[in-house]
């Protein structure tokens, strides 16, 4: 290319400096940053074993066109959840600023790994915990090898409470690698090295000489060798760089379409910062209740359906600029009614982990949009019905994966009924018959029964079975899915100490899972339960004979005796209530 000149090489340590001071900085056309912990754990494993990174190709723009383009800083201490999007930054009055166009991942995850923190989630801990994201930095264990995976160096992000736990493992002296940026010279490299493992009994010879080698060859990757590679770009021209950054970013990993069309959508928008709005409006969306996982590509997606355009394919050509400026148009009733519909889901019980289509929604606001986006929705008592025919119709396209595939013509047909039916409540009925025959049906057969009774404990699809069977719970109050006869006791000794059969062993630790043990709990309640047997528990939580009667109605309990010698007819008498009851719902 005319406009490029040749290719220029710098150091790790160079390059991460004039990040520091936004020498560096990210067009609006830049994805955000996606890398995990474990990606940037084997760059630097890469970088420590000589292997190329690829080159980088960076945009050289006059400070005179700086005010005509939105820029983002990079990101330094990622938190999953309150810290992943970049912030945006004025570059007045700056000099010598380049732009980003290949490599940000990789220049990213050098930054984070050098000068920076990454918090990311830890499973067991429930999204809105304090504890679920520790934050941790990079460390470098220099006294031995990765033992684990692929990686030849064993690069870590450990908390400070990982630190201490292994300050006395003689297999392991963790360097926070970011300290080698401070280190002038091999000299003292050698001198750290030294001080801080040859002369510390905990460590042998051989481990002795590995972190010489070690703390010589990472300070020679981020000081001495001129590892990162760049090509600049001199052009004014946006549409040129747009189509070099496509390009080039078609070899790594693809761009997501709501990063180009944000791209797009920024030049577009009149009087708001389209990323912004977007972006914002999805930490937003995703706070809701419990947490939802919606994504930029859902809210532009649902833009087209809400706003009314008759073609709804997510693809350039649609987020053309009279349809951008619709949309801003509409931006304000569109947040609306994504935010109302998914008020209402969550007080419907669902959540990030049990809303398995985020399309299911659409359909939602579209319908609150129509009515007009009455206030309090989702609590007041004169929309009670109405609520009940939006929560079935989720519940069953959810069964029925509804929107597996391609939605794009179930959601033009279920706008199209809700239009023609706009006045009255949400129509489930007409609902279910233009989908009748379709692969997107969602009448349910006996056959469809079946396999609801074959759910199990923690499988897909299971909780939102529940939530047909309890329509009575408030779900803005915490339910566990509990084990009636609890599961911690279906093991070979206890079962045989419960006098259950040897034969039939296999068969109880088979359906402890199935959905006929299983109950929706309030939280409380669950954690008071705990693994106590059910029939003890039962007697304890339920001591009139009115309130086991209650109890037996709403959990569609068998009436018998609830010992571990009748499990398995516990198991057919409950499945055969329960199917009843969901022939009544769906049939």
């Amino acid at each position: 290319m005319a406009d490029e000149a040749p290719f220029t090489t710098l150091t790790i340590f160079d390059v991460v400096q004039d990040i520091s001071s936004n020498k560096y900085v990210l067009p609006s056309i830049q994805r955000e940053f996606t890398w995990d912990h474990s990606q940037i754990e084997q760059l630097f494993d890469s970088l420590m074993q000589g292997y190329p990174i690829g080159a980088f190709l960076l945009w050289e723009l006059p400070p005179s066109k700086y005010s005509e383009y939105e820029f983002y800083k990079f990101l330094q201490n990622y938190h999953q959840k309150n810290a992943c999007h970049n912030p945006k930054i004025d570059l007045k009055g700056s000099e010598n600023v380049m732009a980003v166009l290949d490599g940000q991942q990789r220049l990213t995850s050098l930054f984070i790994g050098l000068k920076g923190t990454y918090a990311y989630h830890i499973p067991r801990f429930r999204w809105n915990s304090d504890h679920a994201f520790p934050k941790r930095k990079l460390y470098l264990n220099i006294v031995g090898q990765a033992t684990e995976g692929e990686n030849l160096y064993d690069f870590r992000f450990l908390t400070d409470d990982d630190i201490s736990k292994a300050k006395d493992d003689p297999k392991c002296y963790w360097f926070e690698v970011g300290q080698i940026l401070t280190m002038p010279d091999s000299y003292a490299v050698a001198k750290y090295v030294n001080r801080q493992v040859n002369k510390n009994d905990m460590y042998d010879e051989n481990q002795d000489d590995f972190a010489m080698d070690c703390m010589a060859q990472l300070y020679n990757v981020i000081h001495t060798q001129k590892i990162i590679c760049y090509y600049k770009v001199k052009t004014e021209e946006l549409d040129k760089v747009l189509n070099i950054f496509i390009r080039v970013n078609n070899g790594g990993t693809h761009l997501s379409h709501s990063d180009l069309l944000l791209s797009i959508a920024t030049a577009q928008w009149e009087s708001h910062d389209a990323r912004e709005e977007i972006t914002e409006f999805v930490d937003e969306l995703n706070s809701i209740g419990r947490g939802f996982n919606v994504d930029k590509d859902f809210v532009l997606k649902s833009s087209l359906v809400l706003t009314g355009f008759r073609n709804i394919a997510f693809k350039v050509d649609n987020f053309n600029k009279t349809n951008m400026l619709k949309i801003e148009d509409n931006w304000q009733t569109i947040k609306s009614a994504l935010y109302s519909a998914f008020t209402l889901v969550s007080s419907f019980g669902f959540d990030r982990y049990s809303l398995k289509s985020n399309n299911a929604v659409i359909p939602i606001a579209y319908y609150l949009k129509t009515i007009g986006l009455p206030a309090h929705f989702e609590t007041a008592t004169a929309y009670a019905e109405n609520r009940k025919l939006i929560k079935k119709w989720l519940i069953m396209s959810l069964i029925k994966r509804t929107f597996s595939g391609q939605p794009d013509n179930v959601l033009r047909q279920l706008r199209n009924l809700i239009d023609i039916n706009g006045a009255n409540n949400f129509p489930l009925d007409a609902i279910v018959d233009r989908l009748r025959g379709t692969s997107k049906s969602i009448v349910f057969t006996k056959d469809d029964i079946d396999m609801l009774l074959e759910h199990e404990y923690g499988k897909e699809g299971t909780l939102t079975a529940l939530m047909l069977l309890y329509p009575q719970l408030d779900f803005n109050n915490m339910f566990h899915v509990d084990h009636m006869y609890p599961k911690s006791k279906f093991t070979k000794k206890i079962l045989r100490e419960k006098g259950v059969d040897e034969n039939l062993i296999g068969e109880y630790m088979k359906q402890v899972n199935n959905i006929a043990n299983l109950q929706l709990l309030a939280a409380i309640p669950n954690i008071e339960k705990q693994n106590e047997d059910f029939d003890v528990w039962f007697k304890k939580a339920h001591p009139t004979e009115t309130e086991q009667i209650e109890y037996r109605k709403v959990n569609y309990l068998p009436q018998m005796e609830y010992t571990y010698e009748n499990f398995l007819q516990f198991i057919d008498e409950r499945k055969k209530l329960i199917r009843k009851r969901f022939e009544e719902i769906l049939l």
